[in-house]
């Protein structure tokens, strides 16, 4: 993976743990075209070639937004063709993170507004500073969330729930995330980073095909009736059995040590 991106700052913590920032802090990290671009690569090359990575944290640059969402200013005279061939690109961008298959941990830093507020919703959990804010103003822009808004959101707070939240527009807090189900964990700003990277440090010691096949049986099982997704458990489970993984943390377990696990 490369890392000289125009809009995103890449990190890598103890080799197995990636960092990406969301960086223009002078717009609120806002996502214009570029960045859409950007993040749609990073997470397409996930898909193709973890390179030994076995969890990721997004947040954003600076101590005031996550993200602002779409960038208005970029957007302001857009014909309709070149708006809707943005959202192409910031669609694709979405559907890449969805298919990760290493798990995402929001850091959500501050507001995450719009689109902002979406891409959290997209990763597999959130951590969230104490100062975040977020709403999905979409509706007060005459139009609806477009990056799957309408479809996480519900999942994480419930339809009755979710309906204010979009209807309205009205930014909510992290400790109203949490309490509605949306946020896992609210830190103090200065604790955001290190205990999101401790977490990160968690799923990163565990067998990363296990983890790799978890995530996928747990987001399938939203979407299926419970026996459809059990048998893609089952199939998810069938096929750990016989990787060098799982005959090293048996092993390793009766031989009371850290395993040493190969992704095989």
């Amino acid at each position: 993976m490369r890392t000289d991106f125009d809009t995103l700052a890449i990190d890598t913590v103890d080799d197995h743990i990636l960092i990406v920032t969301y960086n223009r802090p002078e717009v609120a990290n806002a996502k214009n075209t570029q960045m859409g671009i950007d993040q749609k690569e990073v997470f397409e090359s996930l898909y193709v070639d973890t390179e030994g990575y076995r969890c990721a944290i997004l947040t954003g640059a600076g101590q005031k937004a996550f993200c602002a969402g779409g960038d208005l200013k970029e957007r302001n005279g857009m014909t309709d063709a070149d708006w809707k061939r943005q959202h192409a690109i910031f669609e694709q961008a979405v559907l890449a993170m969805r298919a990760c298959p290493i798990p995402v941990i929001a850091a959500v830093n501050g507001a995450a507004y719009g689109g902002g507020c979406e891409t959290a919703l997209t990763c597999d959990f959130i951590y969230a500073s104490s100062t975040a804010r977020f709403a999905l103003t979409e509706i007060t822009l005459g139009i609806i969330p477009g990056a799957m808004g309408t479809q996480n959101l519900p999942n994480a707070v419930g339809e009755r729930r979710a309906k204010e939240i979009i209807f309205t527009g009205r930014p909510f807090s992290a400790q109203e995330g949490y309490d509605w189900g949306l946020v896992n964990k609210v830190c103090e700003p200065d604790d955001l980073m290190p205990e999101t990277i401790e977490t990160a440090k968690k799923i990163a010691d565990n067998a990363p095909l296990a983890v790799q096949r978890a995530k996928r049986s747990t987001s399938v099982a939203t979407q299926v009736d419970r026996q459809t997704g059990y048998q893609f458990e089952l199939e998810a489970y069938n096929r750990l059995v016989g990787t060098e993984d799982r005959m090293e943390g048996v092993k390793a377990f009766n031989e009371k040590r850290k395993p040493n696990w190969q992704g095989k």
